[in-house]
Protein backbone atom coordinates (compact mmCIF):
# COMPACT_ATOMS: atom_id res chain seq x y z
CA UNK A 1 0.00 0.00 0.00
CA UNK A 2 1.00 3.43 -0.88
CA UNK A 3 -0.02 6.84 0.27
CA UNK A 4 -1.51 7.73 -3.10
CA UNK A 5 -3.44 4.20 -3.19
CA UNK A 6 -6.25 3.62 -1.07
CA UNK A 7 -5.98 0.62 1.45
CA UNK A 8 -8.04 -2.60 0.46
CA UNK A 9 -10.17 -4.02 3.12
CA UNK A 10 -7.49 -6.26 4.35
CA UNK A 11 -4.72 -3.52 4.37
CA UNK A 12 -6.93 -1.60 6.85
CA UNK A 13 -7.75 -4.43 9.29
CA UNK A 14 -3.89 -5.21 9.26
CA UNK A 15 -3.30 -1.75 10.24
CA UNK A 16 -5.73 -1.88 12.61
CA UNK A 17 -4.10 -4.68 14.33
CA UNK A 18 -0.83 -2.91 13.59
CA UNK A 19 -2.18 -0.17 15.72
CA UNK A 20 -4.36 -1.32 17.96
CA UNK A 21 -4.07 1.41 20.40
CA UNK A 22 -5.12 4.41 18.30
CA UNK A 23 -8.59 5.74 18.34
CA UNK A 24 -10.83 4.69 15.76
CA UNK A 25 -11.06 7.87 13.94
CA UNK A 26 -7.37 8.58 13.86
CA UNK A 27 -6.71 5.40 12.27
CA UNK A 28 -9.42 6.52 9.22
CA UNK A 29 -7.69 9.97 8.98
CA UNK A 30 -4.16 8.27 8.90
CA UNK A 31 -5.76 5.87 6.25
CA UNK A 32 -7.53 8.73 4.44
CA UNK A 33 -10.83 6.73 4.46
CA UNK A 34 -13.72 7.59 6.16
CA UNK A 35 -14.82 5.75 9.90
CA UNK A 36 -17.53 4.06 7.79
CA UNK A 37 -15.10 2.02 5.19
CA UNK A 38 -13.38 1.48 8.65
CA UNK A 39 -15.74 -0.69 9.80
CA UNK A 40 -16.82 -2.14 6.40
CA UNK A 41 -13.50 -3.39 5.98
CA UNK A 42 -14.83 -5.65 9.29
CA UNK A 43 -18.17 -6.40 7.39
CA UNK A 44 -18.66 -10.71 7.91
CA UNK A 45 -16.32 -10.18 10.71
CA UNK A 46 -17.31 -8.06 13.37
CA UNK A 47 -19.76 -5.70 11.28
CA UNK A 48 -22.84 -6.70 9.62
CA UNK A 49 -24.32 -4.16 6.82
CA UNK A 50 -28.04 -3.24 8.12
CA UNK A 51 -30.42 -0.86 6.20
CA UNK A 52 -29.99 2.75 7.33
CA UNK A 53 -33.63 3.61 6.94
CA UNK A 54 -34.42 5.35 9.84
CA UNK A 55 -38.10 5.12 10.41
CA UNK A 56 -37.34 0.49 9.81
CA UNK A 57 -34.95 2.00 13.05
CA UNK A 58 -37.13 3.65 15.24
CA UNK A 59 -39.80 1.32 15.05
CA UNK A 60 -37.65 -1.45 16.96
CA UNK A 61 -34.86 1.00 19.19
CA UNK A 62 -37.44 1.58 21.83
CA UNK A 63 -36.96 -2.56 22.69
CA UNK A 64 -33.17 -1.91 23.35
CA UNK A 65 -34.25 -0.86 26.41
CA UNK A 66 -31.42 1.50 28.31
CA UNK A 67 -28.87 2.49 25.66
CA UNK A 68 -25.70 5.32 25.22
CA UNK A 69 -27.13 7.82 22.22
CA UNK A 70 -23.74 9.04 20.68
CA UNK A 71 -24.23 11.67 18.02
CA UNK A 72 -21.01 13.85 16.91
CA UNK A 73 -19.42 16.19 14.23
CA UNK A 74 -15.99 16.95 14.06
CA UNK A 75 -15.67 18.68 17.46
CA UNK A 76 -18.11 17.70 19.74
CA UNK A 77 -19.93 14.37 21.00
CA UNK A 78 -22.64 14.46 22.47
CA UNK A 79 -23.50 10.96 24.90
CA UNK A 80 -27.22 10.57 26.60
CA UNK A 81 -28.08 7.36 28.86
CA UNK A 82 -31.51 6.64 28.71
CA UNK A 83 -34.25 5.06 26.68
CA UNK A 84 -35.78 5.81 23.52
CA UNK A 85 -39.33 7.15 23.80
CA UNK A 86 -41.80 9.59 22.67
CA UNK A 87 -40.65 8.78 19.14
CA UNK A 88 -42.46 10.61 15.94
CA UNK A 89 -41.59 9.19 12.63
CA UNK A 90 -41.49 11.17 9.39
CA UNK A 91 -40.01 10.76 6.43
CA UNK A 92 -38.53 14.61 6.00
CA UNK A 93 -37.95 14.39 9.90
CA UNK A 94 -38.19 12.60 12.68
CA UNK A 95 -38.40 13.26 16.57
CA UNK A 96 -37.63 11.13 19.87
CA UNK A 97 -38.79 13.00 22.90
CA UNK A 98 -37.52 10.99 25.86
CA UNK A 99 -36.81 11.99 29.15
CA UNK A 100 -33.02 11.53 28.63
CA UNK A 101 -32.63 10.64 24.67
CA UNK A 102 -33.89 13.91 22.72
CA UNK A 103 -33.27 13.97 18.89
CA UNK A 104 -34.27 15.65 16.11
CA UNK A 105 -33.55 13.34 13.20
CA UNK A 106 -33.19 14.36 9.09
CA UNK A 107 -33.73 11.00 7.67
CA UNK A 108 -32.31 11.48 4.00
CA UNK A 109 -29.03 11.98 5.06
CA UNK A 110 -28.72 8.44 6.81
CA UNK A 111 -27.37 6.53 4.12
CA UNK A 112 -25.33 3.23 5.80
CA UNK A 113 -25.59 1.54 8.21
CA UNK A 114 -23.06 -1.25 10.68
CA UNK A 115 -24.21 -3.48 13.42
CA UNK A 116 -20.64 -3.72 15.67
CA UNK A 117 -19.74 -6.01 17.59
CA UNK A 118 -16.21 -5.13 19.97
CA UNK A 119 -14.29 -7.83 22.39
CA UNK A 120 -13.35 -6.24 25.64
CA UNK A 121 -11.44 -8.23 27.71
CA UNK A 122 -14.19 -10.89 28.40
CA UNK A 123 -16.69 -8.46 26.91
CA UNK A 124 -18.99 -8.05 24.48
CA UNK A 125 -20.15 -4.89 23.53
CA UNK A 126 -22.84 -4.35 20.96
CA UNK A 127 -23.95 -1.20 19.05
CA UNK A 128 -25.77 0.06 15.85
CA UNK A 129 -23.87 2.67 14.12
CA UNK A 130 -25.18 5.09 11.51
CA UNK A 131 -23.25 7.20 8.35
CA UNK A 132 -23.97 9.58 5.97
CA UNK A 133 -23.38 8.93 2.16
CA UNK A 134 -19.86 10.68 2.91
CA UNK A 135 -19.37 7.68 5.30
CA UNK A 136 -19.32 10.32 8.38
CA UNK A 137 -20.88 8.97 11.77
CA UNK A 138 -24.57 10.18 12.16
CA UNK A 139 -25.72 8.44 15.32
CA UNK A 140 -24.87 5.42 17.52
CA UNK A 141 -26.56 2.97 19.70
CA UNK A 142 -24.48 1.27 22.37
CA UNK A 143 -25.71 -1.50 24.52
CA UNK A 144 -25.53 -1.35 28.00
CA UNK A 145 -25.05 -3.78 31.16
CA UNK A 146 -29.27 -3.32 31.57
CA UNK A 147 -30.13 -3.58 27.59
CA UNK A 148 -31.63 -6.16 25.97
CA UNK A 149 -29.56 -8.35 23.92
CA UNK A 150 -32.24 -10.53 22.23
CA UNK A 151 -33.82 -7.19 21.18
CA UNK A 152 -30.61 -6.53 19.08
CA UNK A 153 -30.29 -9.28 17.80
CA UNK A 154 -33.50 -9.59 16.40
CA UNK A 155 -33.66 -6.23 15.13
CA UNK A 156 -30.33 -6.96 13.56
CA UNK A 157 -31.63 -9.90 12.21
CA UNK A 158 -34.57 -7.90 10.13
CA UNK A 159 -32.60 -4.84 9.10
CA UNK A 160 -29.31 -7.07 7.73
CA UNK A 161 -28.95 -6.35 4.30
CA UNK A 162 -28.19 -9.02 1.50
CA UNK A 163 -25.31 -7.62 0.32
CA UNK A 164 -22.52 -8.02 2.95
CA UNK A 165 -19.65 -6.14 0.88
CA UNK A 166 -16.04 -4.97 2.72
CA UNK A 167 -16.04 -2.45 0.59
CA UNK A 168 -17.04 1.33 0.77
CA UNK A 169 -17.08 4.27 -1.62
CA UNK A 170 -17.49 7.73 0.20
CA UNK A 171 -19.70 9.83 -1.48
CA UNK A 172 -19.56 13.52 -0.90
CA UNK A 173 -21.39 15.30 -3.51
CA UNK A 174 -24.68 17.15 -2.57
CA UNK A 175 -22.98 18.03 1.41
CA UNK A 176 -22.48 21.92 -0.02
CA UNK A 177 -25.37 24.09 2.43
CA UNK A 178 -25.96 26.04 -0.44
CA UNK A 179 -25.16 29.34 1.89
CA UNK A 180 -24.36 32.28 -0.51
CA UNK A 181 -24.92 35.51 1.36
CA UNK A 182 -27.14 37.69 -0.18
CA UNK A 183 -27.50 41.09 -0.79
CA UNK A 184 -28.69 41.56 2.55
CA UNK A 185 -28.33 45.24 4.77
CA UNK A 186 -28.45 45.50 8.27
CA UNK A 187 -31.41 47.46 8.92
CA UNK A 188 -32.94 44.56 6.87
CA UNK A 189 -31.67 41.63 8.80
CA UNK A 190 -32.54 43.76 11.66
CA UNK A 191 -36.14 44.31 10.57
CA UNK A 192 -36.73 40.40 9.99
CA UNK A 193 -34.97 39.64 13.48
CA UNK A 194 -36.87 41.77 15.71
CA UNK A 195 -40.27 40.57 14.05
CA UNK A 196 -38.98 36.71 15.36
CA UNK A 197 -41.70 35.62 17.81
CA UNK A 198 -40.34 31.85 18.38
CA UNK A 199 -36.59 31.07 18.01
CA UNK A 200 -37.48 28.31 15.57
CA UNK A 201 -38.69 31.04 12.85
CA UNK A 202 -34.71 32.12 13.15
CA UNK A 203 -33.91 28.85 10.02
CA UNK A 204 -36.65 30.13 8.14
CA UNK A 205 -34.92 34.08 8.21
CA UNK A 206 -32.04 32.94 7.10
CA UNK A 207 -33.24 31.08 4.12
CA UNK A 208 -35.65 33.68 3.15
CA UNK A 209 -32.96 36.06 3.20
CA UNK A 210 -30.01 33.96 1.64
CA UNK A 211 -27.74 34.66 4.37
CA UNK A 212 -25.61 32.70 6.40
CA UNK A 213 -26.10 31.90 10.57
CA UNK A 214 -22.85 33.20 11.04
CA UNK A 215 -22.84 36.22 8.67
CA UNK A 216 -26.63 36.94 9.94
CA UNK A 217 -25.13 37.07 13.76
CA UNK A 218 -21.74 39.02 12.55
CA UNK A 219 -24.12 41.55 11.07
CA UNK A 220 -27.15 42.33 12.85
CA UNK A 221 -25.71 44.39 15.97
CA UNK A 222 -24.06 43.82 19.11
CA UNK A 223 -27.63 44.33 20.84
CA UNK A 224 -28.86 41.25 19.63
CA UNK A 225 -25.55 39.42 19.34
CA UNK A 226 -21.86 39.84 20.94
CA UNK A 227 -18.84 38.37 20.32
CA UNK A 228 -17.28 36.52 23.52
CA UNK A 229 -14.03 35.83 24.74
CA UNK A 230 -12.46 32.11 23.35
CA UNK A 231 -12.54 31.42 27.41
CA UNK A 232 -16.51 31.63 27.34
CA UNK A 233 -18.08 28.22 26.82
CA UNK A 234 -15.94 26.83 29.88
CA UNK A 235 -16.64 29.43 31.80
CA UNK A 236 -20.45 29.12 30.89
CA UNK A 237 -20.25 25.74 31.43
CA UNK A 238 -18.61 25.66 35.27
CA UNK A 239 -21.07 28.82 36.52
CA UNK A 240 -24.14 26.70 35.24
CA UNK A 241 -22.57 23.44 37.36
CA UNK A 242 -21.46 25.71 40.59
CA UNK A 243 -25.30 27.52 40.50
CA UNK A 244 -26.96 23.83 39.41
CA UNK A 245 -28.41 25.39 36.42
CA UNK A 246 -30.62 23.33 34.29
CA UNK A 247 -29.09 23.99 30.22
CA UNK A 248 -30.23 22.41 27.09
CA UNK A 249 -27.14 21.55 25.17
CA UNK A 250 -27.23 20.55 21.13
CA UNK A 251 -24.56 19.19 18.83
CA UNK A 252 -25.82 18.56 15.64
CA UNK A 253 -24.45 16.94 12.31
CA UNK A 254 -26.48 16.83 8.97
CA UNK A 255 -28.13 13.80 9.99
CA UNK A 256 -29.50 14.62 13.63
CA UNK A 257 -29.59 17.40 16.59
CA UNK A 258 -28.97 15.63 20.26
CA UNK A 259 -30.01 17.50 23.20
CA UNK A 260 -29.51 17.78 26.93
CA UNK A 261 -31.86 19.41 28.96
CA UNK A 262 -30.56 19.57 32.56
CA UNK A 263 -28.44 20.76 35.01
CA UNK A 264 -24.58 20.06 34.73
CA UNK A 265 -22.52 18.57 37.81
CA UNK A 266 -18.76 17.37 36.81
CA UNK A 267 -16.76 19.55 34.03
CA UNK A 268 -13.33 18.77 33.53
CA UNK A 269 -10.63 19.75 31.12
CA UNK A 270 -8.61 17.06 29.65
CA UNK A 271 -5.65 18.55 27.07
CA UNK A 272 -7.59 20.41 24.41
CA UNK A 273 -11.14 18.75 25.90
CA UNK A 274 -13.59 20.07 27.82
CA UNK A 275 -15.54 17.09 29.54
CA UNK A 276 -18.91 17.10 30.99
CA UNK A 277 -19.20 13.46 32.81
CA UNK A 278 -22.18 13.26 34.74
CA UNK A 279 -24.77 10.07 35.22
CA UNK A 280 -26.87 10.27 32.12
CA UNK A 281 -24.45 13.03 30.23
CA UNK A 282 -21.44 12.82 28.71
CA UNK A 283 -20.03 15.87 26.39
CA UNK A 284 -16.52 15.93 25.02
CA UNK A 285 -15.74 19.36 23.46
CA UNK A 286 -12.35 20.49 21.48
CA UNK A 287 -11.62 24.17 22.49
CA UNK A 288 -9.11 24.22 19.76
CA UNK A 289 -11.48 23.93 17.31
CA UNK A 290 -13.21 27.02 18.59
CA UNK A 291 -12.79 30.02 16.16
CA UNK A 292 -15.43 32.31 17.42
CA UNK A 293 -18.09 32.47 20.14
CA UNK A 294 -21.03 34.08 20.59
CA UNK A 295 -24.14 35.37 22.54
CA UNK A 296 -27.38 35.67 20.64
CA UNK A 297 -30.70 37.15 21.50
CA UNK A 298 -33.34 36.32 19.99
CA UNK A 299 -36.98 37.66 20.06
CA UNK A 300 -39.84 35.73 21.24
CA UNK A 301 -43.37 36.15 22.22
CA UNK A 302 -42.42 35.65 26.25
CA UNK A 303 -39.41 37.91 25.63
CA UNK A 304 -35.83 37.57 23.94
CA UNK A 305 -33.99 34.22 24.62
CA UNK A 306 -30.13 34.06 24.81
CA UNK A 307 -28.17 31.22 23.30
CA UNK A 308 -24.08 30.57 23.52
CA UNK A 309 -22.49 29.20 20.38
CA UNK A 310 -19.68 28.17 19.15
CA UNK A 311 -18.20 28.26 15.81
CA UNK A 312 -15.61 26.27 14.03
CA UNK A 313 -13.00 27.51 11.41
CA UNK A 314 -15.16 26.21 8.60
CA UNK A 315 -17.99 28.75 9.62
CA UNK A 316 -20.38 26.13 10.84
CA UNK A 317 -21.94 25.69 14.52
CA UNK A 318 -20.05 23.00 16.67
CA UNK A 319 -22.11 23.44 19.55
CA UNK A 320 -25.04 25.34 21.35
CA UNK A 321 -26.48 26.07 24.85
CA UNK A 322 -29.56 27.98 26.07
CA UNK A 323 -30.67 28.20 29.87
CA UNK A 324 -33.76 25.64 29.39
CA UNK A 325 -36.75 27.47 29.71
CA UNK A 326 -40.91 26.40 29.68
CA UNK A 327 -42.63 27.46 26.90
CA UNK A 328 -44.75 30.48 27.45
CA UNK A 329 -42.32 31.32 30.52
CA UNK A 330 -39.52 34.00 30.72
CA UNK A 331 -36.05 33.20 29.93
CA UNK A 332 -34.33 32.46 33.46
CA UNK A 333 -32.03 35.44 35.03
CA UNK A 334 -29.90 33.38 36.50
CA UNK A 335 -28.99 31.66 32.93
CA UNK A 336 -29.21 35.46 31.23
CA UNK A 337 -26.90 36.81 34.18
CA UNK A 338 -23.90 33.78 33.18
CA UNK A 339 -24.09 34.94 29.18
CA UNK A 340 -24.22 38.77 29.97
CA UNK A 341 -21.04 38.53 32.39
CA UNK A 342 -18.91 36.55 30.28
CA UNK A 343 -15.76 37.95 29.42
CA UNK A 344 -16.48 39.75 25.75
CA UNK A 345 -13.68 39.42 22.85
CA UNK A 346 -10.96 41.75 22.72
CA UNK A 347 -12.61 43.46 19.51
CA UNK A 348 -16.23 43.62 20.84
CA UNK A 349 -14.67 45.67 23.93
CA UNK A 350 -12.28 47.87 21.57
CA UNK A 351 -15.55 48.86 19.70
Amino acid sequence: MTETTRPTPAEIRAFRVENSKMRERDIAARLNISEAALIAAEVGITATRIDADVNRFLARVAELGEVLALSRNESAVHEKIGVYENIKAGVQAAIVLGENIDLRIFPKRWAHGFAVTKIDGDQEKLSLQFFDKAGNAVHKVHLRPASDVAAYRSIVAELRLNVQSQDFTEDGSGYDNGEVDGDVSRDELRDHWSRMTDTHEFFGLLKKLKIGRQAAIRTVGDDYAWQLDSSAVAEMMHASAREGLPIMCFVANDGIVQIHSGPIVEVKTMGPWINIMDPTFHLHLRQDHIVETWAVRKPTKDGHVTSLEAYGADGEMIIQFFGKRKEGFDERRDWRAIIENLPRAAASVAA
